[in-house]
């Protein structure tokens, strides 16, 4: 089974944010996992999928 690695542009675009905001996403710990080769960064089509996921929900947080 082949895994296609995607680079942070076409993550990005796939998420429908700015490479910038998925840089940001990924210093701060809060995007989709990512393979770090060196100084290039990919990511796996199935931590995506995992990453957004886990960004689902079905209602918003209500104040009490």
């Amino acid at each position: 089974m082949e895994t296609k690695l995607r680079n942070t542009k076409e993550t990005a675009d796939y998420l429908g944010i700015t490479d910038k905001s998925l840089v940001q996403k990924r210093y701060m710990g809060t995007g989709p996992k990512f393979i770090k080769m060196g100084r290039t960064v990919r990511y796996r089509q199935a931590d995506i999928d995992a990453w957004l996921d886990e960004q689902t929900h079905e209602q918003t947080g209500r104040a009490s």
